[in-house]
C-alpha cells in the first residue's frame, strides 16, 4: 500500500500562462494553478490507439493535429516527469462496448465514433480482442499505465466524466490541482475541463499534449484553444510542465 502514501508537501511552484496571452483583444486576468506534491495529479484522457496512432480509426481526421503538436511525444514526457517525482497519474479512459451501440441518439461525432468502432470492447469483464487494438493503450505509454500505481477510472461514455468514477477517484485520494492532457482537445479534454472546474478543481491544461478533428471549415483544435484560455486555472506547454516539476523537486 506504500503507493498509496503522500509524498511530503513541498514549496509551491505557480506554473501558468495569462489568458490571452497572444491575443490583443482578450484583456483578461492573469491565473495560475500552484502545483505541489501533496495535491497535484495528472489526469490523461483516451491514450488510446484510435486517437493517437496512423492504425487508429479516427487518425484521418485527427492525425495532423497530433502531429504537428507531437503530442504523442509530448503525453509521454507527461507520463515520464509524473513518475520520476512520484506524482499521481489517472487515466480516463474511453469505451464502448456491443450494447452501447443501441443508443438511440447521439451528436454528430458521437454517432461517427460508433460508426467507426471507435474504442469497441467486446464487454468490461474480458479483453478478448482487446490487446493492440485501437482501444488498448498506445504502446509507448503502457510500462507507465501498467505499473500497478498508475489509477485507472472506469470508462467515460460519450465525452466528460460525469458518467465514470474520476472525480471520485481525486477526491479519496486528496487531489485538488490537475494537470489535463490527452485526447481531444475540444470533447473529452474540454469536457473534462469544465466538468472538473464544475467540481472545484483548479485545472492546467497541457495544450501541446493533446489534438483535435480538424476537418474543412472546423478546427476543433482552435476551438478548444479558445475556450482554455477563457475558463482553464492555466495554460500551459509540456516544457512548462516539466520546468515547473522540476523547480518543485529542487526545492526539496
Amino acid at each position: 500500500m506504500n503507493h498509496l502514501q503522500k509524498a511530503p508537501a513541498t514549496t509551491a511552484i505557480p506554473i501558468g500562462l495569462m489568458f490571452g496571452a497572444g491575443s490583443a483583444n482578450a484583456q483578461l486576468p492573469k491565473t495560475s494553478v500552484q502545483i505541489d506534491r501533496a495535491h497535484t495529479a495528472f489526469v490523461i484522457i483516451d491514450p488510446q490507439v484510435d486517437f493517437l496512432s496512423p492504425k487508429g480509426v479516427a487518425w484521418g481526421v485527427v492525425g495532423k493535429s497530433v502531429e504537428a503538436n507531437h503530442t504523442v511525444d509530448n503525453i509521454e514526457t507527461l507520463f515520464r516527469v509524473a513518475k520520476a517525482n512520484n506524482i499521481p497519474v489517472f487515466i480516463s479512459p474511453h469505451y464502448y462496448y456491443p450494447w452501447d451501440h443501441k443508443w438511440e441518439s447521439g451528436g454528430p461525432l458521437e454517432v461517427l465514433m460508433h460508426q467507426i468502432g471507435m474504442f469497441d470492447r467486446k464487454g468490461p469483464l474480458t479483453l478478448e480482442g482487446f490487446q493492440n487494438s485501437g482501444a488498448d493503450w498506445m504502446p509507448q505509454y503502457k510500462p507507465y499505465i501498467d505499473d500497478g500505481i498508475t489509477v485507472i477510472a472506469s470508462t467515460h461514455k460519450v465525452y466528460g466524466p460525469e458518467t465514470n468514477d474520476l472525480v471520485l477517484q481525486l477526491r479519496k485520494r486528496g487531489i485538488t490541482k490537475v494537470i489535463l492532457a490527452g485526447m481531444s482537445a475540444n470533447l473529452c479534454v474540454e469536457s473534462h475541463l469544465r466538468y472538473l472546474l464544475e467540481q472545484g478543481f483548479e485545472i492546467a491544461v497541457v495544450k501541446d499534449a493533446t489534438a483535435a478533428a480538424q476537418v474543412p471549415g472546423l478546427d476543433g483544435y482552435a476551438a478548444a484553444l479558445t475556450n482554455y484560455q477563457m475558463i482553464a486555472n492555466a495554460v500551459v506547454t509540456t516544457e512548462e510542465v516539466k520546468d515547473g516539476i522540476n523547480a518543485l523537486k529542487a526545492s526539496k
